[in-house]
This record gives C-alpha cells, sequence and structure tokens, in this order.
C-alpha cells in the first residue's frame, strides 16, 4: 500500500511537470522507491533528435556516445521492433562484441539485470524505458512479477510527458470517449480483470473487448495498457 501511494505520487509530480526536469526527477524517485540500481528513459525521433534522462552515470553516458556502441547494444537493436517489455535475458547476448559491451557496462556499474519496455510515438519516435539492477535470476523474476504493471504505467506515463515537452511537437486531437468506454478504462485502471470488469458493467467480455478498442483507437494508444495511461494522464478518469 505504501507503494502504490508513493507510486501514485511520482505520476502526479510527472502529470504537473512542465520541463523536461521533471521527468529525470521522476526516474530518480522511482528508482528509490523500488531499492534498484537504475532507471532510464530514451526516445530518438526520425529527425535524429534524441532526449534521455535517468540514473546511469555521466562517465558511462559519455563512454557510450564516444564509442557510438548504439551500433552494437543488443537492447537497443533487440527491443526497437518488439512493442511488450523484454527482459535482458533474452536478448542475443552471443557475439564477442555484445558480451564485450556487457562487461564493460558492468565495470560502469550497469546491473547484470535489465528490463526494458518499448515505446513509439508520433513522427517516427522511439523511445525505450528501462529499469535496471545487479542481483540473480531468480530475485529479478520476482521483482519483475511483483512491478511489472507499475513499470509499464510509469513508461507510458514519462513517453507521453515527453512527447507533450517536445518543442516540435504536432498537436493531438482527442476524440471525447463514450460514458461506456470511461467506466471500461476506470475499472482497468484500478487493476480489476476484464471478467471482472464486464461483470460490473453487466456486459460481455465481447462487449468490453468493443468498447476497450473503441478507446484504445480515440487515445491513439498501442495497447489497452498505453490506453489506460493515456486516459489518466489527461484527466479522463480518476481512480
Amino acid at each position: 500500500m505504501v507503494k502504490t501511494r508513493q507510486m501514485d505520487s511520482i505520476l502526479e509530480a510527472l502529470e504537473c511537470a512542465d520541463t523536461l526536469d521533471g521527468l529525470q526527477s521522476a526516474t530518480e524517485a522511482l528508482r528509490d522507491l523500488m531499492g534498484i540500481d537504475h532507471v532510464i528513459y530514451h526516445w530518438v525521433d526520425s529527425t535524429g533528435e534524441q532526449y534521455a534522462c535517468g540514473t546511469y552515470s555521466r562517465a558511462w553516458q559519455e563512454r557510450y556516445l564516444e564509442q557510438n556502441y548504439l551500433r552494437i547494444d543488443p537492447v537497443v537493436i533487440g527491443c526497437y521492433n518488439r512493442f511488450h517489455p523484454v527482459d535482458w535475458k533474452r536478448l542475443d547476448w552471443s557475439s564477442k562484441a555484445s558480451r564485450a559491451f556487457m562487461a564493460e557496462a558492468i565495470e560502469y556499474g550497469i546491473g547484470n539485470q535489465g528490463l526494458s519496455i518499448p515505446l513509439r510515438g508520433p513522427n517516427g519516435q522511439f523511445a525505450l524505458f528501462t529499469v535496471n539492477h545487479t542481483s540473480p535470476d531468480k530475485e529479478w523474476a520476482a521483482f519483475i512479477d511483483d512491478h511489472r504493471r507499475a513499470l509499464i504505467l510509469m513508461a507510458y506515463f514519462l513517453n507521453d510527458k515527453a512527447i507533450e515537452l517536445q518543442p516540435t511537437r504536432l498537436s493531438e486531437t482527442i476524440q471525447p470517449l463514450s460514458p461506456r468506454e470511461l467506466d471500461a478504462m476506470t475499472l482497468l485502471a484500478a487493476g480489476h480483470s476484464r471478467a471482472r470488469v464486464a461483470a460490473q458493467l453487466q456486459i460481455s467480455e465481447h462487449t468490453l473487448r468493443v468498447y476497450i478498442e473503441s478507446a484504445r483507437f480515440k487515445l491513439g494508444a498501442l495497447n489497452t495498457t498505453h490506453a489506460v495511461a493515456r486516459a489518466l494522464s489527461r484527466g479522463l478518469i480518476v481512480v
């Protein structure tokens, strides 16, 4: 319960942020709340413009840019064509260059475990939200099981705020959600399963799916979690 309240506080502060410094503060607060080594957010748009915030050391950031590790980083390469959270253990670390890259990263304080969430936005924007830690496989798997939903929600909130604060962004027109769509999004945001939401709304799961897909389309979201995050960040629903 304490972590839930603290997470809500981080999300509220992020929602109110009017400069990119708010994103940096959110990554630091989330790192401290979760008790992990690092939280990172990094996006690149179609023009090559980049923005990054997070808790990696400046020495590692400079080393990464100096060596142009973007071209061989298995995390970036492995996540670019994916849409779901990716545990680093599932990526291809078989090449000599990849193994050397990870060994050096660990020397700079990067943990042996990581989870990266691919994110996308208008104008060809691609972003990654990453949490990173040093721990045995079993402990890391338990951590992800416990916090997966909260991390995905934070990832989408960070991405939406970064897009909102991007000086050159194109304005988005959000279609209003119907009362039923709002009800469905609100109950999902509260953590209820689809079966429970359908039961509470006294509709079939098929009809619920129609409402969810309609809301997702109107919100310009990639999936249901993204739709919930967008509805929350825009104040359309309150939990």
